[in-house]
Parts: C-alpha cells; structure tokens; sequence
C-alpha cells in the first residue's frame, strides 16, 4: 500500500490540496469542544476520563484526514474510533452490568464477531451499505438498551444515543449522493452530530456512576 496516495472520498474534496475540504476539516473542532467541554464534567471516572481523551484524538485524526487525505491519515481517524467504540462497550459490561474483568472484556471482544457478522449483511443493503459498519453501532445501542430495560436512565440515553448517531451516519451516507445540489456536501454533519453523540454517551456513563456512587452512600 501506498501510505501517500491520495483518497478523494467526499464531495467537497476537488483537488490534493491541504485546504481542500475546509468544512470538513474545521468542524472536527466538533470533537475537540465536546472532549474539553466533558473532561472536567467527568472528574473522578478513569475510564469516562479516557472517553474523553479519544473524544479529542478523533478530532484530530478527523482533522488530518480531511487535509493530508492519505492512507496513513485515514488509519489515524479510523483508530480512535473504534478505540472509543470498545472502550465504551467495556464500561457497559464492567460498569452497568457488573461483570469482573475478565468477563467484561471477552463481552467486549465479541464487538469484533458481531462486526463481522453484521457489515456484510449491511453492505447489501442500499444506503446502509455505504457506512456498513458504523451501523453497528446504532444497532448495539439498541439492543443493550432494550436489555437494560430495567435501568431506564440507560435504556432512554442508549435510545437517544442511537438516534443520534443514526442522524449522524446518514448524513455521513448521503454525501456524495448530494454533490450536484450541495458541492460542499454533507460530511461536516457526520462530524457534528457525531461529537454531540459521543459525547452525549460519556454523560450517560457517567450519570450512571455518580447514581450507583450516590446509592453506595
């Protein structure tokens, strides 16, 4: 693989520049905001600590992306997603449904059979295939939210969280489907929404650990 090649993946993108996508480029100061704005708001949670610091990395793995546009770049935005996706799963087992250790990261490793699973099936799909994978995620949240069901401040914040990250993945999806009406497209949605539900899924974690602390009182 050519690490340098260039990747002209989204309509805003007309040339190798650096400048070239400067909507797409700007707004991952989405991210950047959200990580600063939660980071004192979750004082006393490592792991909730931890979501933030990858809040702010998918930033600036986005940010380079959407300038350099390289293979190289897109490993770095990629990356801290999905280190966000299995943290977060881990402090679902670890933390709301309290299995040990162990148990919560073999839970959490079985994102990877389910990825496997789920993203060809999605990538039959018209629409849906375009971002297959990212769908997984909306999907999980629902599911452990109707499993959850018996800690409704979980099961509400999963469900709002998945509708907000299905917001998110469709305006990542209809991009280019939009160049000849919107030349600047709508992948800066994805980038916006996205921070928001991150965010948004930090607070829910973290409402759950200041109830369970308050309970342990």
């Amino acid at each position: 693989m050519d690490w340098h090649s260039h990747i002209d993946a989204y309509c805003e993108r007309i040339d190798p520049s650096f400048w070239s996508e400067p909507i797409n480029a700007v707004t991952n100061l989405a991210f950047i905001i959200a990580a600063i704005w939660v980071w004192p708001r979750v004082a006393g949670l490592p792991l909730a600590r931890a979501l933030a610091a990858i809040l702010f990395s998918i930033g600036l793995g986005s940010f380079l992306f959407h300038t350099f546009a390289t293979p190289w770049a897109a490993l770095l935005d990629v990356v801290p997603i999905g280190a966000f996706i299995l943290l977060y799963l881990f402090g679902v087992h670890r933390d709301v449904i309290g299995l040990r250790l162990w148990s919560a990261l073999g839970a959490t490793a079985l994102f990877v059979p389910f990825a496997a699973i789920t993203v060809p099936l999605l990538g039959r799909l018209p629409f849906f295939g375009i971002s297959a994978f990212y769908w997984t995620v909306p999907i999980l949240l629902v599911i452990y939210g109707l499993a959850l069901r018996k800690l409704p401040h979980i099961r509400r914040g999963f469900m709002i969280g998945a509708a907000l990250l299905a917001l998110s993945i469709s305006a990542r999806s209809v991009d280019e489907m939009l160049c000849a009406m919107l030349p600047f497209g709508t992948h800066f949605l994805w980038h916006i929404f996205n921070a928001v539900m991150l965010a948004w899924m930090i607070l829910v974690y973290r409402r759950h650990m200041l109830a369970g602390a308050a309970r342990d009182r």
